[in-house]
Formats: structure tokens, sequence, C-alpha cells
């Protein structure tokens, strides 16, 4: 059962009374028709797994409560905040828009995301943003072991500490982290922090909704390239070498 307010266009979910398939489906029904509710609040998630999962609309969704797995996975457009903490792999493979958790999110947070904006209000456990292919990942507290391993591209904005083998394998995405780090992974450097980070800092922190926090005080890691299997200066020499 929904119901709808005629003055704010909110369409109201209780999975109390609605299955999650219905609401996931009416979420999904709403992508294709444009005099359908853009706003939406979902109330007594439960824990639930995979609430807002495969969205592809500009909707807003509240979700008033804790979750459970992949909330919100697959994003398109749709900005979604969780009200509440998270299970594992919230906001995997998000495309677009974004993704507010205000507490806490367990592993694997913004997996495989490859563009928009993951938000985590309270700490991130192991193996957040791992293999990062775009998004912005912004983390107010802490995160776990093997953050952003083999992140290709992106940003992971850490406001407090980092656990051990941070970027480990990393391609080309870029960390900011402001606490310590519990140690760094395979390929993973300390690099400058020069003022084009600082701005770019202080953008991804406003994005964020956070205020609070020195852009200056962060420092920066990145990979060191001495994994990468192909060498673009290898290329040129193979291709002017006679066969």
């Amino acid at each position: 059962m929904s119901t709808a307010n005629p003055t704010t266009r909110a369409e109201q979910v209780d999975l109390e009374l609605q299955t999650l398939r219905e609401c996931n489906a009416s979420l999904h029904a709403a992508a294709g028709d444009p005099a359908a509710a853009r706003s939406w609040r979902v109330l007594n998630p439960g824990g639930r797994h995979s609430i807002a999962a495969g969205i592809d609309a500009q909707l807003e969704v509240e979700i008033e409560g804790h979750v459970g797995y992949y909330c919100a996975g697959m994003n398109q457009h749709a900005a979604v905040r969780v009200r509440g903490n998270c299970g594992v792999g919230v906001a995997e493979n998000i495309m677009s828009g974004s993704v507010v958790v205000e507490g806490n999110a367990s592993q694997s947070a913004a997996a495989t995301g490859r563009g928009g904006l993951v938000v985590v209000r309270g700490d991130a456990a192991a193996r957040c943003a791992i293999s990062l292919k775009g998004a912005d990942v912004v983390v107010r507290g802490s995160i776990g072991h093997m953050g952003a391993f083999m992140a290709q591209r992106g940003r992971l904005v850490v406001c407090g500490d980092a656990g051990d083998a941070l970027g480990d394998s990393l391609y080309e995405a870029r960390l900011y982290v402001r606490g310590s780090v519990a140690g760094l992974g395979a390929d993973c450097v300390e690099k400058e922090l020069r003022d084009e980070h600082v701005i770019e800092l202080r953008a991804l922190l406003e994005r964020a909704g956070i205020v609070d926090v020195d852009a200056t005080s962060f420092r920066r890691y990145g990979s060191e390239r001495r994994l990468y299997a192909f060498d673009v200066d290898d290329a040129i020499a193979s291709a002017s070498t006679p066969r």
C-alpha cells in the first residue's frame, strides 16, 4: 500500500504493508511515467536487502531506517538517502546520481562505482570503494582495510582514518585521507598535495555537505605505477621495431 500527497507529490511506501518487490517495481515504473511522483519515502525498511536497487530516473528516495545488502545498487540519476546504517555493498556499481548514508556502512561500499557521488556520514568497513571506476566516495568517519583495492578511476575521500593495505594495486584513482593510515597496499604511495588538489577536495567536501573539515589537512595517495602491465613507452618502442 502506498499513499501520495497531492500537494508535494511525495509517494510513501511502508514495507510492513507492501513487499520489497512491489516497492522496487513502483520505483522502476516511475522512471517511465512522467506523471509519477518524483519524491518517495520508504518506511520500515527493517534491514531488507536491495531496497531501491536499479533505479534509472531522477527520483528522490528517502529510506527511513536501517537497510541490508546492496541498497541503491546500480543507481542512475536518483538521489537516495538512507537515514540509518546499511549492510554490504551499498551503492554498488553506481552510475550517476547520489547515495547518502546517514549512519555507518558495512563492507564494499560503492564497489565498482562508475559515476555519481556516494557519501557515508559515519564509518565504512573493509573494502570501501574497491575497483572504483569513476565515482566519488566521501566518508565522514573512518574506513577499514583494503580501501580502494584495484581502484581504477574516481576519488575516495576519508575524513577519518584508513585501515591497512590502502590502495592496494591502485591504478589512477585519487585517494585523500585526513587521519592516519595503518598501511599502504602494493604500489600505493603518498604524493604531494598541491593547490589543485586542495581545490578539488573543497569542492568534493562541499558536494558531500561537509563544511567543517579543512581541505588542506588531508594527505594524498596514488599509484606509483610499478605494477602496470601496460606501459605506453614500451608500446611505442614495440610499434617502431621492425617485425
